[in-house]
């Protein structure tokens, strides 16, 4: 009677797991199939940053365009035919100008999908300062999310957002010389912010220079720069954030400069340094549906 009972219940966990074992096929194909397309979307959304380094390397426009959706707006409002106008005019001022790009991470859904990256750009322009021919050194870095949109069967870029940016030219002995320009990398609309400028410099040496912001627009429009001397290496400004809800740069103009006795009256004065510091300050925009009510007797009115 037990071993029957035994035979029985051997025989129906035998039953039971036929279906069981067709269902675990099943979600394996399944879930093979999922981990096919998951790798295929994420190799074809690579494939357009990728893509995007490469062309802008080669300065090739038209491939580039390509990659871009015709409804592409960034976070500083540019449309696709505006940001492309700068790209042209980035690599017209910087013939040699290469660029870098490392993925952090990917996310996406079926049709979207959002793209975090650390960006690079170094280049060696040439200016005529003064009587002579300078070369120096451009180095950019940023921190961006780039979001994508399936259209039909390709990807495509359809907006980005700059998280933080910071882009230095050096000519001459600056190009030997710490320099740190310190900007809140966001702040509200129609607020007072701080800009530190620090500068180590050489010995024997006067350091003179300016502090600005310009709103980021196209076409960019040109701040007036006021030179000071820096004493204690250290120059600050305190601004005011727009109300037009724009981004902003903070810029930074140094000069390093030595002087000369040419006889016991005259005194020669001569730079040998020129330095430009920029960084991004996002300007959060005013949300005026916000309304805040009157606070009386620990009730809204």
């Amino acid at each position: 009677m037990v071993m029957k009972k035994i035979s029985v219940l051997l025989i129906l966990i035998l039953l039971a797991g036929v279906p069981c074992h067709a269902g675990i096929i099943t979600d394996y194909k399944a879930k093979a199939a999922q981990q096919k397309v998951y790798k295929s979307t994420l190799s074809n959304i690579k494939n357009v940053i990728e893509n995007q380094t490469k062309y802008a390397n080669e300065h090739n426009v038209e491939a580039l365009k390509k990659l871009y959706s015709d409804n592409f707006v960034n976070s500083d409002g540019f449309n696709k035919e505006i940001y492309f106008k700068t790209l042209n005019e980035t690599w017209e001022t910087y013939p040699d100008i290469s660029y870098t790009t490392v993925i952090r991470n990917i996310e996406f859904t079926d049709n979207y999908a959002t793209v975090l990256v650390r960006e690079g750009a170094v280049a060696s322009p040439v200016e005529q300062i003064g009587e002579f021919e300078a070369i120096g050194e451009l180095y950019s870095e940023s921190s961006s999310v780039y979001h994508l949109e399936k259209c039909g069967e390709k990807w495509l870029i359809s907006s980005e957002k700059v998280i933080e940016e910071t882009s230095s030219l050096k000519f001459g002995d600056a190009r030997f010389v710490d320099i740190e320009l310190n900007a809140p990398k966001q702040t509200g609309s129609d607020k007072d912010y701080t800009v530190t400028l620090k500068v180590k410099a050489p010995e024997k040496s006067t350091v003179v220079a300016s502090i600005n912001k310009e709103n980021i627009v196209y076409p960019q429009t040109k701040s007036e720069e006021s030179f000071r001397r820096l004493y204690d290496n250290v120059l600050e400004r305190v601004f005011r954030s727009n109300k037009d809800n724009v981004n902003e740069y903070a810029l930074a103009s140094v000069g390093i400069t030595y002087a000369e006795g040419i006889n016991e009256e005259e005194v020669r004065i001569y730079m040998s340094g020129l330095a430009f510091v920029m960084t991004r300050i996002n300007v959060v925009p005013e949300n005026r549906f916000i309304t805040v009510g009157d606070k009386k007797d620990g009730q809204n009115r």
